[in-house]
């Protein structure tokens, strides 16, 4: 079972930056995160869960909502099993629990969906982003 773990959620300013990180692992299994598209979601207080971003194992394709394009920015370093989401210029509608999740792909694809949440096999527990004055 991959475990995936957000963290650098906070409360921040309109204006303001954040950097969330998700870390893979599997227990006692070495794995190669090379094979795992990964995509970022976000749940706002009554609504349904959203897309918001993804990267392909190959980190060559990258796709975002609409809401959040020329502001966030994913990465992925694959050494270090890690994805980074990089906000800025963050709103308070951009308040949300932000998920980190894995899909299987092949090694190095370029396949990644933001859209079908049902695609992901792998969910992380969430980390609160909060935008407020």
């Amino acid at each position: 079972q991959l475990q995936l773990v957000e963290s650098g959620g906070d409360l921040v300013q309109p204006g303001g930056s954040l950097r969330l990180s998700c870390v893979a692992s599997r227990f006692n299994l070495a794995f190669n995160l090379g094979y795992y598209a990964i995509g970022w979601f976000r749940q706002a207080p009554g609504k349904e869960r959203e897309g918001v971003s993804c990267i392909s194992s190959s980190a060559g394709t990258t796709n975002y909502a609409d809401s959040v394009k020329g502001r966030f920015t994913i990465s992925r370093d694959n050494a270090k099993n890690t994805v980074f989401l990089q906000m800025n210029s963050l709103k308070p509608e951009d308040t949300a629990v932000y998920y980190c999740a894995a899909a299987r792909t092949t090694y190095k694809s370029s396949w990644c969906n933001v859209l079908n949440m049902d695609v992901y096999d792998h969910w992380g527990q969430g980390t609160q982003v909060t935008v407020s004055s």
